[in-house]
């Protein structure tokens, strides 16, 4: 019986973090088109809400009109990259707690792959990176700050 509960209760917690994540909002910062909508389709389907910007300035915008629960953003954008795009939004305090994650094949990151987290970005993934990778990281890190 114990063990029965325990597990009932697990699935009930797993559940629970499921549907609170169900719907969260993503800001996605991708110049690329096609890039964009690959990785916008696929957050789509895992459920969540997707904004979408395609350079920094826009995505500085967006952001503060409606504080997403987390940015999804390439490094080599345009406008201001997503190293200072990270910086000013976790220097602005409605934006500060947001996590960001980093999705890039920009070859400065493999000289100094520290320079992305010393920017603020809480996560950073390698292109190309899979659905399931993208999925994963953006559901724990939502999961982490709520």
């Amino acid at each position: 019986m114990c063990n029965s509960y325990a597990a009932k209760r697990g699935v009930g917690i797993l559940l629970t973090k499921v549907i609170q994540q169900a719907g969260a909002g993503v800001l996605l910062v991708e110049d690329d088109r096609d890039g964009r909508r690959l990785y916008a389709e696929w957050l789509t389907q895992a459920g969540f809400t997707v904004h979408q910007a395609h350079n920094g300035l826009q995505a500085l915008e967006r952001a503060f009109e409606a504080v997403p629960d987390v940015v999804v953003t390439d490094l080599n954008i345009p406008g201001i990259d997503g190293f200072e795009l990270t910086r000013r939004l976790k220097q602005d305090p409605r934006t500060r707690s947001v996590p960001v994650v980093a999705v890039t094949g920009y070859a400065a990151f493999a000289a100094d792959p520290g320079r992305a987290q010393r920017a603020g970005c809480d996560l950073v993934l390698e292109k190309p990176c899979s659905a399931e990778e993208l999925e994963t990281a953006v559901r724990n890190l939502i999961g982490g700050h709520r």
